[in-house]
């Protein structure tokens, strides 16, 4: 279920760039989608190095001299995060092959770190490069494999990781995603030379899901742990650069009004907020607290993973709590969206006020239900799948 625009984004790529980035976290499937594509559509020869094997980490001895025999070649390097001084020489072979020219894509790279962090560790690829992210499984997705049956509550519960989504019942995917946080923890975080104890960001990790939805405290987060204030932001964007962590950020228009200015903090997969507060079946979700803000970060995540990237995106907030959750903008357009659980959705005043303070043309409820209708002042309360099928009109 890998979405068809990614697919025809990569193949584009595949042919107009001489590098090319699929960027997600681990497990969302970026080799498996990047094997079938190349192997299907690049009509030369098609070579695999994974950077967490040691046998192929040793070939890296002498990088330049080994890369150099891939001519006329697309090398995929999986994990290349690993490496981040390969970019220097890839941005030098680029340029030596462009003047022979080779201009069809060279090197497919993978990773499971965000391009941002890509960026500061390694020289730039600027001109060279297109980088796509592969997330995982949409309401988009599924819902088209079966539209009559599907329901997004199982995909709600478990999250869209493939392996946890698909498990054959709800104990397996549990598991699924206890061993996920463990290796991250354990693994993961510390192959990018971040120096945690496994302990602490796991706990730190859980303390966060705490906060979804919500502008964390920092002080009260590094008071617990017994670490700096500098320490809990290190730990936020280390999470946020392996994708696991959302931070959106708060609308920065032109007001009168005081508004809140920290980023609000999401658990990007609610299957994984959902082990990490111990919520281990559907039943138990419905009756936690975490249940608005889970659902709010759901939509959240399938909204803007369909989003195209001429849009801006923010949530609004002012000091007396006026709010908006996600606010939409692109040249004069300013769409105002609430989330709800609720199949009765209601509105509050503040909601208005606040879509007149940004100057809202659109204004949308999408909630839980099915059913589009009109409600009051020019609002429209529209289903989830609905409205992602709206966004693409």
């Amino acid at each position: 279920m890998i979405p068809r625009l990614l697919t025809n984004q990569l193949i584009n790529a595949l042919h107009s760039m001489p590098a090319v980035a699929l960027l997600g976290p681990r497990q969302v499937g970026k080799t498996t989608l990047a094997l079938e594509i190349a192997q299907a559509n690049i009509e030369k020869p098609v070579s695999y190095l994974d950077l967490e094997l040691d046998t192929d980490l040793a070939k890296l001895d002498d990088a330049e001299g080994y890369l150099r025999t891939f001519e006329n070649k697309l090398l995929i390097i999986d994990e290349v995060q690993l490496k981040p001084h390969l970019f220097k020489i890839l941005r030098g072979l680029i340029d030596l092959r462009k003047r022979s020219g080779e201009n069809a894509c060279q090197f497919l790279l993978l990773g499971s770190a965000s391009r941002d962090l890509l960026q500061q560790t390694s020289e730039t690829l600027a001109g060279r490069i297109r980088y796509l992210e592969l997330k995982p499984f949409s309401v988009s997705e599924v819902s088209t494999q079966n539209p009559l049956e599907f329901s997004p509550e199982k995909l709600w519960f478990r999250g869209g990781f493939p392996q946890s989504y698909l498990a054959p019942d709800d104990d397996e995917s549990w598991q699924w995603r206890s061993d996920f946080i463990s290796s991250y923890v354990e693994r993961d975080i510390p192959q990018l030379g971040i120096n945690v104890s496994r302990t602490r960001m796991e706990k730190f990790w859980k303390m966060l899901s705490h906060y979804q939805g919500q502008q964390i405290n920092m002080s009260s987060l590094a008071k617990s742990l017994e670490v700096s204030h500098t320490s809990i932001r290190n730990y936020l964007d280390v999470l946020t650069d392996l994708y696991m962590v959302r931070q959106l950020q708060p609308w920065s228009g032109n007001t009168k009004k005081r508004l809140v200015k920290s980023p609000k903090i999401y658990i990007r997969d609610t299957g994984i907020l959902h082990r990490l507060l111990s919520i281990s079946n559907y039943d138990d979700l419905l009756g936690h607290p975490v249940l608005g803000h889970s659902w709010e970060g759901f939509v959240i995540e399938n909204i803007l993973g369909s989003l195209p990237d001429r849009w801006n995106v923010s949530y609004y907030r002012t000091s007396e709590q006026t709010e908006i959750d996600l606010v939409l903008e692109r040249s004069s357009e300013v769409w105002a969206i609430e989330i709800k659980r609720s199949s009765s959705p209601k509105i509050k005043p503040g909601f208005h006020r606040a879509c007149e303070e940004i100057n809202a043309t659109r204004k949308f409820v999408v909630y839980s239900g099915r059913e589009r209708f009109p409600m009051s002042e020019n609002t429209e309360a529209i289903g989830l799948v609905e409205f992602l099928k709206f966004m693409q009109t």
